[in-house]
């Protein structure tokens, strides 16, 4: 069944794969996207809205979005001259949008390399100022403006307050020396504080931290071999029994990864239903961390309104067999289930997907290029598989209209 609240991540997915697809049109993107066509339509004119694009010229079988304002086709030349002009200006004044915001992005990177990113935005907005308007800054950068001038309006107290912890650092690198190098902010707090400073720990422990003043830590051994209770062994539910009898009884899971053209890799997780080979949740990310295989089981689970009473089946992956993903489990109500170590027929099904996956996406290449490419192309793919794609075991239907076709027989069985 189609999800009923779509993530802002897919609706931008879908307006982009419409965007990036010479002569598609709303109908055939909702088709692959398993949508209504109205729905598509309005994502996409309101994302045009959001970027202050002026609505486009009708695309082959779609009709002009009305209440527009799109002029209509004129055979009056020297009219049909002035409609051009007047929409090279606004492609022109759009291009030159969206080459400030680049220009502003492009000069905020260097302030976003660490430390706190909002206090950045905030800096990068002030040292700015006099070259961009504060409110194209801070609309670019996401930020409020009202905050920043909070933020500004705070300076001066900021300014004493870095000036205050530059001499408490001073003292404390005093004390720190005298010890050997061996205090650490609880005895150095108690130095400051014999010496009549009244001063609070947590402070101290802070400027010890912004200026790198550590203290020598001597520890008692302790047994550091101790069983992990998600990474504890997990039985094999399934026994290669890739089938089920109702969507939403068994579910598999894998990770498999997305070349780049630079040598990079992107990392995709899935979640297929083993009744229909429905994809219920998947993960686009640049790393393996157990937040990528995570991400993947909450969409499934908003995908199926709940996960309760399933049982999930991986590998033994490093994410899966997490104390972290243990938790997010059994959280949902998921019994988890895993193969054999180094058995990939333990995971065939999964395997076999992602082989398809890549075969009809690359069609040959070596890679997918950059990481936007890739992430639509796969994008494309994974919403077309589970709406138009005919799976063999599925009897040649998609796994959308072969779960539409099991419920349909059950109710009519039910009257």
């Amino acid at each position: 069944m189609a999800m009923k609240d779509y993530s802002d991540e897919f609706k931008a997915d879908a307006v982009a794969l419409y965007e990036s697809t010479p002569g598609a049109t709303y109908k055939s993107i909702a088709a692959d996207l398993g949508i209504n066509r109205a729905t598509i339509r309005e994502w996409v004119l309101r994302d045009r809205e959001r970027r202050g694009v002026a609505p486009t010229a009708s695309r082959a079988g779609e009709a002009a979005p009305a209440g527009t304002g799109q002029p209509a086709p004129t055979a009056d030349p020297d009219e049909r001259i002035r409609q051009l002009e007047a929409r090279v200006a606004e492609l022109e004044a759009s291009e030159r949008k969206l080459a400030t915001e680049r220009d502003i992005l492009r000069k905020a990177a260097k302030y976003f390399a660490g430390g706190d990113e909002l206090v950045s935005r905030f800096q990068f907005v002030h040292d700015h100022r006099d070259a961009y308007e504060v409110k194209r800054l801070c609309q670019v950068l996401d930020v409020n403006r009202s905050s920043y001038y909070k933020w500004l309006s705070g300076a001066q107290a900021r300014a004493v307050r870095q000036r205050e912890d530059r001499l408490l650092a001073e003292e404390i690198r005093r004390i720190h020396a005298v010890s050997g190098g061996a205090y650490g902010s609880p005895r150095v707090t108690a130095e400051l504080r014999e010496s009549g400073a009244r001063v609070n720990h947590k402070r101290v422990a802070r400027v010890m931290r912004m200026y790198s003043i550590a203290g020598v830590r001597l520890r008692k051994r302790v047994r550091t071999t101790i069983p992990d209770p998600a990474a504890q062994t997990v039985p094999d539910l399934f026994q290669r029994d890739f089938t089920a009898p109702e969507p939403g009884r068994k579910y598999m899971g894998d990770i498999t990864y997305l070349p780049l053209a630079d040598g990079e890799f992107l990392y995709l997780a899935t979640v297929l239903d083993c009744f229909s080979r429905k994809v219920v949740g998947w993960s686009i990310a640049d790393h393996m961390r157990t937040g990528l295989v995570a991400d993947a089981l909450g969409m499934a689970a908003a995908t199926r309104g709940g996960l309760d009473g399933a049982v999930f089946h991986t590998d033994h992956g490093a994410q899966y067999v997490s104390r972290a993903f243990a938790d997010l489990c059994s959280d949902f109500g998921v019994t988890q289930s895993m193969g054999s170590v180094g058995s990939s027929a333990d995971n065939a099904a999964c395997e076999s997907f992602h082989a398809s996956l890549k075969r009809e996406t690359l069609q040959g290449a070596r890679d997918y290029g950059d990481p936007v490419t890739c992430r639509r192309t796969v994008f494309a793919w994974l919403t077309r598989y589970n709406t138009r794609r005919r799976h063999s075991a599925n009897g040649h239907l998609s796994p959308n209209e072969y779960e539409r076709r099991h419920h349909t027989a059950k109710l009519t069985l039910a009257a």
